[in-house]
């Protein structure tokens, strides 16, 4: 009996299930992608005609033009704040340079001798009763005599210049008290005998240097022009205006004296 080689079932095995393809996972998108995405976006619509940067870097362009009174107010805070930042660097770099000066200078004045005979000619009649003084009533400070006594000298030397210069009211009254400490130190100092000499002429150099630092005092007293009376118009007040009389009819011979 032939056999049928179509026959279903026949020779073949039939499977139970038909292997199904698994979907493929969609592709990550790469790490930071989205935030470089909107980042680009932003910088786009930023840069439009009325984006935030345009119109930030049309003000920065027309700042010339418009002057700092008028320039926009975001440019006139940055360019004032760092001015500011500018003059307060510049102001510490130059306070280290002064400070370090002055150290140098007050840790050099050591060498200088006080309370002998350093100097000599008129002088020395104001500078050694100062010098005398200082050494004398300075033994139990932490700092050494002669830098007592070139804060001294500087002191008088800034209260003479700046007060010739500026003419400020607080400078004039460190002068003031600079002059009455030396004269002061001259009288304790001076022997009794050359006292009052010694002291007089302290008070005549003194009082002719204060030519010059009180350059422009005066005690008269300042009078200016007086305040214009202020005078307040009402318009709702009306004061009526009446017509002048009529003048009488005179005779045409009135004043003559030969008249009838």
């Amino acid at each position: 009996m032939p056999t049928n080689d179509n026959a279903p079932g026949h020779n073949r095995q039939e499977l139970a299930y038909l292997p199904v393809p698994f979907p493929k996972a969609p592709p990550k998108p790469p790490r930071f992608a989205v935030l470089r995405e909107g980042v680009r976006d932003w910088w786009n619509r930023a840069w439009d005609v009325d984006g935030v940067l345009y119109e930030m870097w049309d003000d920065v362009l027309s700042a010339p033009e418009d002057g700092l009174r008028y320039m926009a107010p975001w440019l006139r805070a940055a360019l004032t704040t760092a001015g500011v930042a500018f003059v307060v660097l510049m102001a510490k770099a130059a306070g280290e340079v002064v400070l370090q000066a002055l150290h140098q200078i007050l840790t050099a004045v050591p060498k200088v001798q006080v309370g002998v005979d350093t100097s000599s000619g008129v002088a020395s009649v104001v500078d050694q009763p100062v010098r005398t003084y200082i050494a004398q009533h300075s033994a139990g400070l932490p700092v050494a005599a002669s830098t007592v006594y070139t804060l001294w000298l500087l002191t008088g030397i800034v209260g003479l210049v700046l007060g010739c210069l500026s003419r400020n009211n607080g400078v004039r009254a460190m002068w003031t008290a600079w002059g009455a400490a030396t004269v002061f130190m001259v009288w304790t100092t001076t022997p009794q005998a050359s006292r009052s000499v010694a002291a007089g002429l302290a008070v005549l150099a003194w009082t002719f240097l204060s030519a010059f630092a009180m350059r422009g005092l005066t005690l008269r007293r300042h009078v200016g022009a007086g305040r214009p009376a202020k005078v307040t118009v009402k318009p709702e007040i009306h004061v009526p205006v009446q017509p002048p009389a009529p003048a009488a009819e005179q005779h045409p011979h009135s004043g003559c004296p030969f008249r009838n």
